[in-house]
């Protein structure tokens, strides 16, 4: 397979509109290509596939919600788990099974995003070097995980999946610290869900998502291969959600 070679980075897409200027619903373009050179460019602006029924969109809604890095919360009991050796942690040692089951867990077949045809647009673009997946197992099976885009020192978290309980949030924790340890500055999460606010996640407008964005990803960092861990410990939680706060979604 022939290696990709992205371009000098613009703040111009080369393939899709300018994410600052869609509504703020954030439906950037219909159709076009899932090869690597659409993915980079997408990705590296801020713009994320999702695929609505057999139709490929494009999108980077306002506001955009992110996990800052330093403000994960993780409770005692998740900490303990962590610690306790019940699961082991690995980075993209089995990005295919990780992509499928984010498809096909039990509390969402039938009703995934995932296409088979993205699912092997992702695969190809990890086989490149730009996405990369996290994998909890659990005496020898695989048993939670997730996966995302990698662009210099920007991560988009695409998907997670649990087969057992905490296996997608011990996943998580050690995404974060993976992540701290290499120099990201940014963890996409794209929208807001109960679950990921929960975790310690906010919303922000997407004009500051895009400035912080394109800043990261011409940070000279890299996800690497091996992965980077540190002590697991709870944290407080850093502001408790508001009724009719932007950030609580």
């Amino acid at each position: 397979m022939l290696a990709f070679r992205p371009p000098r980075w613009s703040p111009y897409p080369r393939y899709l509109p300018r994410p600052e200027l869609c509504s703020p619903e954030g439906l950037v373009a219909i159709g076009g290509s899932l090869s690597p050179a659409w993915l980079w460019d997408a990705y590296s602006h801020g713009i994320f596939a999702w695929p609505i029924e057999d139709e490929l969109t494009w999108w980077c809604p306002d506001p955009r919600a992110v996990l800052e890095l330093e403000e994960l919360y993780i409770s005692r009991r998740l900490a303990r788990t962590c610690r306790s050796g019940h699961f082991q942690v690995t980075i993209d040692r089995a990005f295919e099974q990780v992509i499928h089951w984010c498809a096909e867990a039990p509390d969402r077949r039938g009703e995934t995003w995932l296409t088979p045809w993205l699912q092997k647009a992702m695969i190809r673009f990890h086989r490149l070097g730009w996405a990369h997946s996290v994998e909890v197992w659990h005496q020898g099976q695989l048993v939670g995980g997730l996966y995302g885009v990698a662009i210099g020192g920007a991560f988009a978290a695409e998907s997670m999946f649990h087969l057992m309980s905490d296996a997608s949030k011990v996943a998580l924790v050690y995404l974060v610290n993976h992540l701290r340890a290499r120099g990201f500055e940014v963890l996409d999460i794209q929208m807001m869900t109960e679950h990921m606010q929960r975790m310690g996640a906010r919303e922000i407008p997407r004009r500051e998502f895009l400035r912080r964005w394109y800043k990261a990803v011409q940070k000279p960092v890299s996800f690497g291969s091996r992965l980077e861990t540190a002590p697991v410990v709870a944290t407080r939680r850093q502001r408790e959600p508001q009724a009719g706060d932007q950030n609580s979604s």
